[in-house]
């Protein structure tokens, strides 16, 4: 497990609905573990563009939430030890400028580059994500 003392863990959209709906069995037990210490130290974090992702998704009805959409992120945001990561500029012009090769995808990029601007670990299943980490481009946590 990494050092969380010093660093920031940013969840991915699908590891933060799993964590707020109870589904940590979707975890591994170190990933777990380690959202757990985050949590408890105030180093949890997720993007702002996690919660547009959260609102799309059940928009569009590929996920199903608990509450109103709106009751459900605001609710979730105020887990403790959690707090929400803004589009801030540096951002914006990061996920413009990510190095090496990657996807278009925007919302990627902008979590990509929140990870890196707050150099954070990202805690994601996302195979195109986790390469990225791997060619040491990305601090990454495999979710599963």
């Amino acid at each position: 497990m990494p050092n969380l003392e010093d660093t920031l863990l940013l969840l991915d959209t699908h590891v933060w609905i799993w964590v707020m709906n109870g589904e940590v069995e979707m975890l591994s037990p170190t990933c777990r573990n380690a959202i757990v210490r985050a949590s408890q130290i105030g180093k949890l974090r997720v993007s702002a563009i996690t919660v547009w992702e959260v609102g799309m998704l059940e928009a569009k009805g590929r996920i199903r939430l608990t509450k109103g959409c709106l009751d459900w992120v605001n609710e979730a945001l105020s887990a403790p030890g959690l707090a929400l990561l803004p589009l801030s500029p540096e951002v914006a012009i990061e996920s413009s400028r990510l190095p090496g090769s990657f996807h278009g995808e925007p919302a990627d990029r902008i979590l990509a580059a929140t990870s890196r601007i707050y150099n954070a670990i990202l805690v994601t299943q996302d195979s195109k994500l986790l390469d990225y980490g791997q060619e040491n481009y990305l601090s990454v946590m495999a979710a599963r």
